[in-house]
Parts: C-alpha cells; sequence; structure tokens
C-alpha cells in the first residue's frame, strides 16, 4: 500500500475559546486510492486519544474529524499515517 501524506485542506474550527473545546477539520487525503483506505485513514486517525468521530470520504479524499484540542491537534492528526502498528 502506497504511503498516504495526510495534507491539512482546510480546519473549520466549531469554536476557539483559550481553553480546550471540541474542533473538527477537514484534512485532505490526495493518495488514497484503494478500497481498504478509508478503514486504515479512519482507524489510524480514532486511536488518537482526543478523537471523538473520524468520517472518510474516499471520492472525494478528504478525512473530516472531530477532536478535543486539549488532548489531540491538527499535527498529531496529520501525523496518524502512515501508522505504527507492528
Amino acid at each position: 500500500m502506497k504511503i498516504l501524506s495526510l495534507v491539512l485542506a482546510s480546519v473549520i474550527a466549531i469554536s476557539t475559546p483559550s481553553w480546550a473545546a471540541v474542533q473538527t477539520v477537514t484534512l485532505s487525503v490526495p493518495t488514497m486510492d484503494c478500497p481498504v483506505c478509508p478503514i486504515t485513514v479512519k482507524n489510524a486517525l480514532t486511536r488518537i486519544d482526543g478523537v471523538s468521530k473520524a468520517e472518510v470520504n474516499f471520492d472525494k479524499r478528504l478525512a473530516t474529524v472531530t477532536f478535543d484540542d486539549a488532548k489531540a491537534s491538527v499535527q498529531k492528526l496529520t501525523e496518524a499515517w502512515p501508522p505504527s502498528w507492528g
């Protein structure tokens, strides 16, 4: 399987207070090219502490992720792939 690079396409913040908040971001996954990729990308994202939801759209090559910004960050999300599983 090709190495997928998660590239930040756009960041949509639900709110940006100075304390922890739930954030939603949309990430571009341009190299997602196989039917198993969305499952693998979703698994990699949901294993990050603080991620409450991840939806991956194969046709649009996008991943939309909701997370607690006190526990996770966009940087952690974009570093989720390739996974370091065994």
